[in-house]
């Protein structure tokens, strides 16, 4: 699902990740950082697409909910897990959204 109700300016998390092979417990431990997200403050909204590559974008209200996250304590482990585990490689970019527009076919 595409986020389409945003108004800037706003954070962006970009969080692009390779996968390795042992994939025990991701899919569950993924939902699960996302159902917390959604309770912390500041949060905004997520959107998500794997394939080779996963990214998944999170959207906050500033930088101060960002770094709150960031160091949410059940968060800090299973990003420690991640790097154990489940990842070959991520990249993690905060950006600032300043502009935004879209298009959606209605018929």
């Amino acid at each position: 699902m595409i986020v389409d109700f945003l108004k800037p300016p706003y954070y962006a998390v970009i969080f692009s990740t390779i996968l390795t092979n042992n994939l025990e417990n991701y899919a569950e431990t993924a939902e699960r950082m996302e159902a917390l997200a959604k309770l912390q403050k500041g949060y905004l909204g997520i959107e998500t697409a794997r394939n080779e590559i996963g990214i998944t974008i999170s959207y906050w209200e500033s930088l101060e909910a960002i770094t709150a996250w960031k160091n949410n304590i059940e968060h800090t482990k299973v990003r420690n897990l991640g790097r154990e585990k489940w990842y070959q490689k991520y990249q993690l970019r905060i950006c600032k959204v300043e502009r935004e527009y879209g298009f959606e076919k209605t018929s």
